[in-house]
């Protein structure tokens, strides 16, 4: 069974690939759950484990009541299923045992009893079969009922009108902000920036609020704020300049201001079917909503492409791939100028648990993708890239990535240099060349998996990338 398009698994034949420990911790849905699972990813609390042919793999883990917790996972969703209260997504006991089919213990009681499902576990797995069968059987059926395509002419022409006050508002802000000098940023406080991304937010047009908020934090940001502020303000004034005269845009370029000042919109592009290896998977919180990014590169088209999905009320998103499994799948582009978003349609063979990284470059290489990015969207905080032969060398103002021969380099974000990710790139690196995928920004480069490099295409360290996040 494997994940379609929309979230169901859809039945293939053959044994799913056992995954790697690091793969399965990399599903975790923050650092209290890693450490969690890792506890359960041994055989002592587990009984009547097994696992199928089709990727599910299920067991009963004792916990604190009288009952042990029922555990079953679908692998080549992933998706999970356990009698735990845990609202966190996998929970640890979903990792725990994953932590455990990985491992490929030898203990008969333990990861490797392959059979039968017992009758708790095969009436979820074979809900899903169902839901799949039903899903696909309606995917060339007519819609329900007729739309109303005037009616919703109307609605989009009214939300129009709104953003369209809200950035003539926020023009006069900004205007504002200029006469008065950047250094009375420093005296207003957050309020002021906050009451302005409310009236955004009222205008229907979240991502002009977004920004507004972005921008309220940077006086407190620590020297050379106001250069940072008024960088920001063009950007602002750009955006608010580009919506107002959206209509003069070229297609692509209007595409992706509606998308910047928070219009959704949908994938139709055409479906491009490749082996996408999976790169990095992380979770941002944006107040009440955590997103969750998910990078792929499909080796026959040498496509980068991002996968997003959303989780709300302390809910982890729904969608989560293995960091280093390879899964053959269409990808549907959305619109917009050089937008490397994506939306995961069918996939086909079971996923693989090895792949070829990204050719990469070096940093020159790197920068040059980020600027003709920036070209076709302005508004870009960062682009995938992939830094082949490069060394993570101490720099004055903290850590960077040099060229083995030394003649270009690319500094760390902040960010990356206060996690953890730094020194298991450092470890990896030993003071040799590494490869490295991450997102290079104008604030340095985000390093988010990496291999060692070597010339021999079957090495392992060269198939499954280490994630630093």
């Amino acid at each position: 069974m494997l994940l379609s398009h929309g979230g169901e698994p859809s039945r293939t034949d053959g044994p799913v690939a056992r995954w790697t420990v690091e793969q399965v911790r990399a599903l975790a849905p923050d650092e209290a759950s890693r450490k969690a699972g890792n506890k359960l990813g041994s055989a002592g609390p587990w009984s009547e484990v097994g696992h199928g042919a089709a990727g599910a793999v299920w067991g009963l883990c004792k916990g604190s009541g009288s009952k042990p917790y029922r555990t079953v996972i679908d692998t080549s969703g992933p998706a999970y299923k356990c009698s735990c209260p845990s609202r966190k997504f996998p929970c640890k006991h979903a990792l725990g045992l994953l932590l455990l089919w990985a491992s490929d213990s030898t203990d008969a009681s333990a990861a490797d009893l392959p059979g039968q499902a017992p009758d708790w576990a095969r009436e979820w797995l074979d809900a899903r079969r169902k839901r799949a069968a039903e899903q696909t059987a309606g995917e060339g059926a007519p819609a329900s009922g007729p739309a109303d395509p005037e009616a919703a002419r109307r609605r989009a022409e009214r939300r129009a009108a709104r953003i369209t006050g809200g950035a003539q508002e926020l023009e006069q802000r900004l205007t504002d902000l200029l006469r008065g000098g950047l250094a009375a940023a420093d005296q207003t406080g957050y309020g002021l920036w906050e009451e302005t991304a409310a009236r955004m937010v009222d205008a229907q047009a979240p991502g002009l609020a977004s920004r507004v908020r972005e921008m309220g934090a940077i006086p407190a940001s620590g020297p050379g704020w106001p250069v940072r502020l008024l960088e920001e303000c063009a950007l602002l004034h750009l955006l608010n300049t580009a919506w107002l005269g959206i209509g003069g845009l070229p297609d692509a370029l209007a595409a992706t201001v509606r998308t910047r000042v928070g219009l959704t919109a949908t994938a139709d592009g055409a479906p491009v079917r490749d082996h996408w290896l999976v790169l990095a998977q992380y979770d941002t919180p944006d107040g009440k909503i955590v997103t969750r990014r998910i990078w792929l590169h499909g080796r026959e088209s040498g496509r980068t492409a991002l996968l997003l999905s959303f989780g709300a009320a302390g809910r982890s998103p729904g969608l989560a791939l293995p960091v280093g499994v390879t899964i053959e799948a269409e990808l549907t582009p959305y619109p917009g100028a050089g937008q490397p978003r994506a939306e995961l349609g069918r996939q086909f063979d079971p996923p693989a648990t090895r792949g070829t990284p990204p050719v990469g470059g070096p940093t020159t290489a790197a920068l040059a993708a980020y600027g003709h990015a920036l070209r076709d969207d302005p508004w870009l905080d960062s682009w995938p890239v992939t830094l082949r032969g490069v060394i993570p060398t101490p720099s004055e103002d903290g850590w960077q990535l040099a060229d083995e021969d030394g003649s270009s380099a690319l500094p760390l974000t902040p960010s990356a240099l206060s996690g953890p990710g730094l020194w298991k790139l450092v470890a990896l690196s030993g003071g040799g060349p590494v490869t490295v995928f991450g997102e290079c920004g104008h604030r340095g480069f985000d390093p988010l998996a990496a291999w060692t490099t070597s010339t021999d295409d079957d090495s392992d360290s060269d198939g499954h990338p280490v994630p630093l996040i």
